[in-house]
């Protein structure tokens, strides 16, 4: 309680700080989840925690203020609780306390043409799959940036408008890395990861395209052989490229996408958890695709992503194939509306299929959720 009239402190705070003429907005979200998860398959132990079926009770609190600071001028902020690192929501054990944290935040400038920003940026990765693909390239579905990264990443953003559509540009920095200069490539002052994301949207007739480019312009730490949370590759630059397009079809937007990652580290490092790192003990080689089939009708939601990565790399027994299904349909029902907040009741369900075979490890784990949401948003 004492956190939250803290926050609220310092959004009052904000307020009388910021000069006369400038508006500041608050909002918020509260939401209410039963969620049945139910695993199976050979991934885990029998009888582990992620062996047997669960109920749960989980909540998440979103609190938001904007400032607008006059000639496009502007701050944005979000907090909820990150103890969790499931998106913000949390899992009612009959004890503990919700705590609120900035999670993320921007500040920077929009015009009519142009703007830019800087911060902990929000990030949208569950409609944006070509972050989870090049940052969790063995296993990206059900967006582990959404829920493990708590949806944002800290970096600097310019767009702008270009022919018909608009053109953006991200540099993520991803870690801050320290190291003595050496002979390996990406040492020392600039040994930290940087990813660049481009992407623009545009419309040819009635579809909407998005044609996205991400690369890791210095050497990056990438995770590894799901499920395990120990093992990464270390000193790679991958780059992934791919398109969206959003098909209006009479009530309904239908959704495709196709997305490709590759990843190689020919310096003769291999950092892999469980191996040695002697020169030449390996080199990173991995490729793998995405494919997105979305469907949009009134309260409806429904899509499927298919995903398959070989791995190449020298330090495994043998080459390695991950292959993953996700399938999530949801129907929001509205309860009550007004032109400032909502209350809407929205029943989910998750199927997430994982698939492994060759290499260090072989696994075949689905895992089915299935959930009742409550939210009010103001």
């Amino acid at each position: 309680m004492k956190k939250m009239l803290s926050f609220a402190a310092l959004f009052a705070s904000l307020s009388s700080a910021v000069p006369a003429d400038a508006a500041v907005n608050l909002g918020g979200y509260a939401g209410i989840r039963l969620r049945d998860e139910n695993y199976s398959g050979t991934a885990f132990a029998p009888g582990s925690s992620r062996d047997a079926s669960d109920l749960k009770w989980q909540y998440r609190i979103r609190l938001f203020t904007s400032a607008d600071l006059g000639d496009g001028y502007y701050f944005k902020a979000m907090a909820t609780d990150e103890s969790e690192g499931d998106g913000g929501w949390n899992t009612f054990t009959g004890t503990g306390t919700y705590t609120l944290q900035v999670s993320n935040f921007s500040f920077g400038r929009q015009t009519a043409d142009s703007g830019y920003s800087i911060g902990r940026l929000p990030l949208n990765a569950v409609n944006t799959p070509i972050l989870d693909l090049t940052l969790f390239p063995f296993q990206p579905l059900e967006s582990p940036l959404a829920s493990m990264g708590m949806d944002r990443l800290f970096g600097i953003n310019y767009n702008t408008k270009c022919l018909s559509g608009n053109l953006r540009a991200t540099l993520f920095i991803l870690d801050n890395g320290s190291a003595s200069n050496t002979g390996l490539e990406g040492d020392g002052k600039f040994n930290d990861g940087y990813a660049l994301h481009l992407a623009y949207s545009g419309k040819v007739g009635d579809i909407t395209v998005e044609p996205q480019f991400m690369r890791a312009v210095t050497q990056a730490t990438l995770a590894a052989h799901y499920p395990s949370t120990t093992s990464w590759y270390t000193h790679v630059t991958p780059w992934s490229a791919g398109t969206s397009l959003t098909i209006p079809a009479g009530g309904a937007k239908i959704g495709l996408g196709a997305f490709y990652t590759r990843g190689r580290n020919s310096t003769g490092y291999t950092g892999i958890t469980g191996f040695t790192d002697e020169p030449d003990a390996g080199d990173v080689d991995y490729s793998g695709y995405q494919f997105r089939i979305k469907g949009d009708y009134g309260p409806v939601r429904c899509y499927w992503d298919y995903h398959r990565t070989t791995d190449r790399s020298r330090t495994l027994l043998s080459e390695a194939k991950y292959t993953n299904n996700f399938f999530w349909l949801s129907y929001e029902i509205p309860v009550h509306k007004t032109s400032s907040a909502s209350f809407t009741i929205q029943p989910t369900l998750r199927y997430l299929t994982n698939r492994a075979e060759g290499g260090v490890t072989n696994f075949n784990q689905q895992r089915l959720r299935s959930d009742l949401w409550a939210t009010v948003t103001f």
